[in-house]
């Protein structure tokens, strides 16, 4: 016979608690908690929506992006790896500017240097777009 108390039977193998979720998802098979890539994606769309606001008049229509990595070239040099990229628009196409997570995610130690880089990411290529310095577009802008 064994001394287990009545109810119903937990495994707490090793004593680490209750394994699992910790909050059960409102909608099943969709997790509760939002991935690193939807909080990334999130930053970034509150950088562009602000940047956008200020500049679509002289912007017009732009495609904004968030790609995991680059497309390098195989004569690519190992000691640079683009965080972003922009693209003009021409003819009825409109102009593109992409966000590199995984770059930008790999320099940033903290939170708040994730935010500063986005930053800074977004405004250089709403910059080199409009052909204006940096500074011009977001005054938070840091060249470091």
């Amino acid at each position: 016979m064994t001394d287990r108390a009545p109810g119903p039977r937990r495994r707490d193998r090793r004593g680490r608690g209750m394994r699992g979720p910790g909050v059960l998802p409102r909608t099943p098979g969709r997790p509760e908690t939002r991935t690193r890539r939807e909080r990334f994606d999130d930053l970034v769309l509150a950088v562009v929506t602000e940047v956008d606001a200020q500049w679509a008049d002289r912007l017009g229509t732009v495609e904004y992006a968030v790609e995991d990595t680059p497309d390098l070239p195989d004569d690519w040099d190992p000691t640079e790896v683009p965080l972003g990229s922009a693209v003009r628009g021409t003819g009825g196409e409109p102009s593109r500017v992409v966000v590199f997570r995984r770059p930008i995610e790999r320099r940033a130690e903290s939170r708040s240097e994730l935010d500063v880089l986005v930053l800074t990411v977004v405004v250089e290529q709403v910059a080199d777009l409009l052909n204006v310095e940096p500074q011009v577009i977001d005054p938070r802008y840091e060249s470091d």
